[in-house]
């Protein structure tokens, strides 16, 4: 009786439309058994009702989303719901639509996180630039690379002739 209330149930909530019944009726048989403590695996079903593995669990997850499986076994035993849910391939689209919305608000603030970054990155940069201490004297012209620091580095060779250089390798 259970397992045809279920039925009922799933037909006003649009899980019938476009699938084979007997997914829906080992998806009912599965949970009217849980309900009244009779143990039956998901395998026992399946060898009963003659459908895959995956197609049962689609049913129970389809199942799952309605309003009718948060209710308790007594609620459900006296209420019967008078609203109907959508079909399930309606609030997967609505879902993958809110997902791609999703997707593209996010993008668009992490570029703009990315930009504020940057702008930040340079401030930063320039501020340490300006506040690093200055070279003077004959390391002045090493801090540039122009073309007069070049011209100092080949006369500073002084690393062969330094006499602390000798007696390490």
């Amino acid at each position: 009786m259970t397992a045809l209330r279920l039925l009922q149930r799933m037909k006003r909530d649009w899980m019938h439309t476009g699938r084979r019944p007997s997914g829906l009726c080992g998806a009912a048989l599965l949970v009217a058994a849980r309900m009244h403590d009779f143990r039956r695996t998901v395998k026992e079903v399946i060898s009963v009702v003659k459908v895959c593995e995956s197609t049962l669990r689609k049913r129970l997850t389809e199942f799952e989303d309605t309003p009718t499986s948060q209710l308790t076994i007594d609620e459900f035993m006296k209420i019967d719901l008078e609203e109907e849910c959508d079909p399930p391939s309606y609030t997967a689209g609505q879902r993958k639509l809110r997902m791609k919305q999703l997707e593209q608000v996010l993008s668009k603030q992490l570029e703009e996180v990315e930009g504020e970054i940057s702008t930040y990155q340079d401030a930063i940069e320039i501020e340490l630039e300006n506040s690093r201490p200055k070279a003077k004297g004959a390391l002045a012209s090493l801090t540039k690379d122009g073309e007069r620091g070049r011209q100092v580095l080949p006369a500073l060779d002084v690393a062969p002739t330094c006499p602390l250089r000798r007696g390490w390798p």
